[in-house]
């Protein structure tokens, strides 16, 4: 499992969190950090998964 994938599941759980935390709280900057923190980790766990196929294509 490469790298990306790691941590982008890992950006997208604290994603989650931040914006739950967001809607609990009512604060509309945390619950968008929250957001983007969950869109970024969604694109990076794409990138590593990518980078998994190219692997096992050249294996």
């Amino acid at each position: 499992m490469d790298k990306d994938r790691i941590e982008g599941s890992a950006n997208q759980a604290k994603g989650a969190i931040k914006e739950a935390a967001g809607k609990i709280t009512g604060d509309a900057k945390l619950k968008a950090e929250g957001a983007a923190d969950k869109a970024a980790g969604k694109v990076q766990n794409a990138v590593g998964g990518m980078k998994d196929a190219v692997r096992d294509a050249i294996n």
